[in-house]
């Protein structure tokens, strides 16, 4: 591999305009695609196979007229204080704001609260439930303007008036403030560890063109592909992390190649094929990661997963092609100062050839040194470290969040409150009962059936009236529970509910299935917690096979994958810990705790599995490059960090400062994924590959690299160190604290 991508570093640099015309002309055509075509809608989320979904769908096919999963909206009101809404004068407010909603073209319907007795027990609040004929999404700018409209003509007669439901809904739009100060973080780290402008401003261009034609893409491909405003954003976020990242390790090897004294074509050929190979693996890591998210059969994770991993081919892609073209069109302004002065000088400015002039070795080098003294003390406080901060994980409990998790400052929490206040928590998550009566002989007696056995539950406060379809072969009613959506006695309540209707199918043959919001919120929760072993058993075994072919070595893979499992579990315990705990929310900008969103533990595990072996790849080639020249194991551990410790602290600086960025963005689902992935890759980076896997490298020295002969001979050479490119230039070698003698017994 490395030979084959060496030749295409090389044919890059000399065709450097070709290569900078081809990726401004895909560039063009993204935007382009993106600005012709139509919108994509946002879906509701589902999870094919569950009561929850099967119910949902039944109601479609039964009651065609309406969406099950349309938007809707509540028109929360509350009297003055001292009054009831019952009062004429407040009646006549409450009916004249329904009355303005009259005529909209999307409207379906909107019920009168006095009629359908949706008044509070003490008179002061009450509610109007408005439908609409299409999804949240489709509203038009002028049905939401005269649902506001309506409520403040409500507010002008003097009553409070909010809207809940799902109507005011908003796609998340990017390119807020925080995600401008993670790329200007970004730039400064890059500064400063290449020594060039020319250098950083090349790397965020390569990231950027990548993201744009990234994000071009998934709007071009929305409607075809049913690709949603998250998909966007998590594919603006991966692609613009790991391009950095791609694009600093390969310029970073490009400027040691030149201060061995390589020419220019030469360095930027030699550098695609080293740094070039691991970005390679660490990309398929992460493709392979986030594409496996389609197992676990939420069509919106499979969504997120596809479109995450197209960002993350594109930014490999670029990383090989055109990051060795700007090389060349740079020019020599992409090198730091000193090695300008002295790029013609080999070994001058070469970190190790500094370090044996001056005798002040780098930061990175003194602590690979500090660990190899101490490796217990370091691995003990470390893995103890790690394990404190993943305790709050024990605690972990999933929930998708609703209008309770949003800020106190919308209309769409206040109307929350306000009907909790009047009707009880779980009137912000009724349960729909349907009743198919199609099998049934007595239609009435089966749904009365049904009726009596769900009100006679504890836990349900209330239960409406049944209405049937046209053909009368359905029933649907709702049931109020008496605790919150989100709450463990109102997830006990479903799993009830569904016991006891068990004894009306069996008795009249009608078929009863408990659906509505909250349950297929319960659903979608249990599924994730069910997936989350399996799917993790087939990272970490992924993560195993993959690093055992790029490394020859058995135990490498197996610290590798018990070091991410640490990572994963810490992070865990910080979403915990910030998300339901409350812990410094405030200093992030979390205004309600609740449950972890349910598809955050799966996304995280996939996007943290590939972003961990990224720095494993990177860290390790370097160590284990060294190790096959010849080097001792702590010398090879030193090597690794000499060269490849400061780039990898500087990457994954990068990479927290671009998914805390994230952290400001209104959406409950961006927040989690910006604080978790951020965490997780802080861990991984600073804990995991740079204490723990030198401490474990250190105590296993040979026998960290030990491979059966069986493999040895079974497994494909990938050659990710670059040796056959070292087999073509002696020079290129690595430098004399890896060139010891092989010790006995042993071959490179």
């Amino acid at each position: 591999m490395a030979a084959y991508l060496y030749r295409i570093g090389r044919w890059a640099f000399r065709r450097r305009r070709l290569v900078g015309g081809v990726w401004l002309s895909v560039l063009v055509l993204a935007v382009v695609a993106a600005a012709v075509a139509p919108a994509g809608e946002e879906e509701d989320l589902s999870m094919p196979g569950t009561e929850s979904q099967q119910a949902f769908d039944l109601l479609d096919e039964r009651f065609p007229e309406s969406d099950s999963q349309g938007a809707e909206a509540r028109l929360v009101f509350r009297a003055p204080d001292g009054q009831r809404v019952t009062a004429t004068e407040n009646r006549a407010a409450v009916e004249d704001t329904l009355g303005s909603l009259d005529g909209g073209g999307q409207v379906a319907s909107a019920t009168d609260p006095y009629e359908t007795g949706a008044v509070s027990e003490d008179g002061t609040v009450a509610y109007s439930t408005i439908t609409y004929t299409v999804g949240a999404l489709d509203l038009t700018e002028a049905t939401k303007s005269a649902l506001e409209d309506a409520a403040d003509r409500g507010r002008d007669a003097g009553l409070t008036v909010e809207i809940g439901g799902s109507a005011l809904d908003a796609e998340e739009e990017p390119g807020g403030t925080t995600e401008l100060v993670g790329v200007l973080v970004a730039a400064v780290v890059l500064v400063l560890t290449l020594g060039s402008l020319a250098a950083a401003g090349l790397s965020l261009l390569t990231a950027l063109l990548g993201v744009v034609i990234a994000f071009g893409l998934v709007t071009a491909l929305a409607v075809p592909l049913g690709l949603t405003s998250t998909v966007a954003i998590l594919a603006l976020m991966l692609g613009l992390a790991v391009g950095i990242d791609y694009a600093l390790f390969i310029t970073s090897r490009f400027h040691d190649e030149r201060a061995r004294g390589s020419e220019p074509e030469e360095a930027a050929g030699r550098a695609v094929g080293t740094a070039g190979s691991a970005v390679v693996f660490a990309g398929a890591t992460v493709l392979i990661a986030l594409a496996g998210l389609g197992v676990v059969g939420i069509p919106e994770l499979t969504r997120m997963g596809l479109g995450g991993a197209g960002a993350v081919a594109l930014a490999v892609l670029v990383a090989l092609t055109l990051t060795p073209a700007l090389f060349g069109l740079f020019g020599r302004r992409v090198l730091p100062r000193a090695l300008r002065k002295k790029a013609t000088r080999p070994g001058g400015t070469h970190p190790h050839a500094v370090a044996a002039r001056t005798g002040r070795p780098g930061l990175a080098t003194r602590w690979a040194r500090f660990v190899l003294r101490r490796p217990v003390a370091v691995l003990v406080t470390a893995v103890l470290g790690l394990g404190t901060v993943a305790l709050p994980a024990l605690s972990l409990e999933l929930g998708l969040p609703g209008d309770e998790s949003k800020s106190v400052q919308t209309t769409q929490r206040r109307a929350y409150d306000l009907l909790s206040e009047g009707f009880g928590p779980g009137f912000n998550g009724p349960l729909t009962v349907v009743v198919d009566t199609s099998k049934s002989a007595d239609t009435r007696a089966a749904t009365d059936l049904a009726v009596t056995t769900v009100r006679d539950m504890d836990g349900v406060a209330s239960v409406g009236d049944p209405v049937l379809s046209k053909a009368e072969d359905t029933a649907v009613f709702t049931a109020v529970p008496e605790t919150a959506p989100n709450s463990g006695e109102t997830k006990d309540l479903v799993h009830a509910l569904r016991d006891a209707v068990s004894g009306v199918e069996a008795g009249t043959g009608a078929g009863v299935l408990v659906t509505g919001t909250t349950a297929l919120n319960i659903d979608i929760s249990e599924a994730m917690s069910d997936a989350l072993l399996p799917y993790l058993t087939v990272v970490i075994g992924l993560a195993v096979l993959l690093l055992l072919v790029v490394f020859r070595s058995v135990l490498v893979p197996v610290k590798a994958a018990l070091g991410f499992l640490l990572s994963v579990g810490a992070a865990f315990g910080v979403l915990v810990a910030v998300f339901q705990w409350g812990w410094a929310a405030d200093l992030l900008g979390i205004e309600q705790t609740g449950p972890v969103m349910s598809l955050m533990p799966i996304l995280v595990i996939g996007i943290v599995f590939g972003l961990a072996m990224d720095y494993e790849v990177f860290l390790l080639t370097r160590m284990r490059e060294a190790y096959v020249h010849g080097a001792s194991p702590a010398e090879a551990v030193v090597n690794g960090f000499r060269h490849s410790g400061r780039v990898v602290a500087a990457a994954a600086v990068i990479m927290i400062s671009v998914f805390a960025g994230f952290v400001g963005m209104s959406s409950p689902t961006i927040q989690t994924m910006g604080v978790g992935l951020a965490a997780a890759v802080a861990f991984d980076a600073f804990v995991v590959r740079m204490a723990i896997a030198p401490a474990v490298l250190a105590l296993l020295g040979h026998r960290a690299w030990w491979l059966p002969r069986i493999l040895d001979r079974v497994l494909p050479n990938v050659d990710i160190e670059g040796e056959a490119l070292s087999r073509r230039d002696p020079a290129s070698a690595p430098l004399p604290d890896a060139a010891a003698p092989l010790p006995a017994g042993r071959r490179p």
